[in-house]
C-alpha cells in the first residue's frame, strides 16, 4: 500500500459516526428475507435493482453492501439526515427490531457488476480509484477507504492495524448513474452525511469527467 493509500485510509478513520462496535447483535439474513420484501420491489428481490426500474426510481443496489451501512442509511433517512421523496418515508415504517435483519439479508447476497456504458472513461476512472489524482487538485484513492473491488471497509479495516474498523460502505458494481449522482451530492453539499466533510472534501476537487469516470469504472466492479 503506498503513502498516499495509508493517508487516504487514515481520513477514512472519521468518515462515520457509526463504527462497527462490538457487542452489537448482527442481524439475521433469514428472518431479513421476508421483512425486506417491500424493499425489493425497488431494489430488486436479491438487492440488485433493475437498470430499468434505476431509471425510474434512482433505487441503488443493496446487495453485498455493509450492513451496518444499510442501517446507518435507514437512520439517516429517518431522522432527516438525508432527504429523498420515496426513502425518506419508506425509512419512517421500517422498525428499529427489523432494520439489521433487513441490512443482513441484503447484505449476504452478491452484486452483479454492470457493463460498461462509455469504455473511453475506464482508464481515467480506474486511475483515480487505484491511485488518485495529483495536483493542483489532489484527490484521494478511493481503494484507500472502498477497499480493492470496492467491497467497502471490512476487508480493509483488516489490513489496517493501526486503524479504528469505520464504515465506509461498498461501492463495487453500484450503478454508475447512482454514484455519480451521490459525488454531485457531496460536491455541491446537498448530501452531508460525512463527518469531518471527508467525501465532499474529495468531490469537491473532481470536475465532470472525473466524477463520470470514476462513476463508471466503480459500477463495473464485482465484489
Amino acid at each position: 500500500m503506498t503513502i498516499k493509500h495509508v493517508l487516504a485510509a487514515l481520513a477514512c478513520a472519521t468518515l462515520a459516526s457509526v463504527s462497527m462496535a462490538a457487542g452489537k447483535p448482527a442481524g439475521n439474513a433469514a428472518a431479513g428475507e421476508q421483512k425486506a420484501a417491500a424493499c425489493g420491489a425497488c431494489h430488486g428481490a436479491d438487492g440488485n435493482s433493475p437498470a430499468e426500474i434505476y431509471a425510474a426510481l434512482k433505487a441503488p443496489k443493496l446487495a453485498g453492501q455493509v450492513p451496518e451501512y444499510i442501517t446507518k442509511s435507514l437512520h439517516d433517512f429517518k431522522a432527516g439526515r438525508r432527504s429523498n421523496e420515496v426513502m425518506s418515508p419508506q425509512a419512517q415504517a421500517v422498525a428499529e427490531v427489523d432494520m439489521a435483519d433487513i441490512a443482513a439479508w441484503f447484505s449476504s447476497q452478491k452484486v452483479q457488476p454492470n457493463k460498461a456504458q462509455n469504455t473511453e472513461l475506464l482508464a481515467q476512472g480506474e486511475r483515480i480509484f487505484f491511485k488518485g489524482k495529483g495536483r493542483p487538485d489532489v484527490i484521494a484513492a478511493c481503494v484507500g477507504c472502498h477497499g480493492l473491488n470496492g467491497v467497502g471497509n471490512r476487508d480493509w479495516a483488516k489490513t489496517m492495524s493501526n486503524v479504528p474498523a469505520v464504515l465506509a460502505p461498498a461501492i463495487g458494481g453500484q450503478h454508475a448513474g447512482y454514484l455519480g449522482d451521490q459525488l454531485k451530492a457531496y460536491k455541491s453539499g446537498k448530501r452531508a452525511t460525512d463527518p469531518a466533510r471527508v467525501m465532499r472534501d474529495i468531490a469537491g476537487r473532481m470536475d465532470e469527467k472525473d466524477i463520470a469516470a470514476v462513476a463508471e469504472y466503480i459500477a463495473t466492479l464485482g465484489r
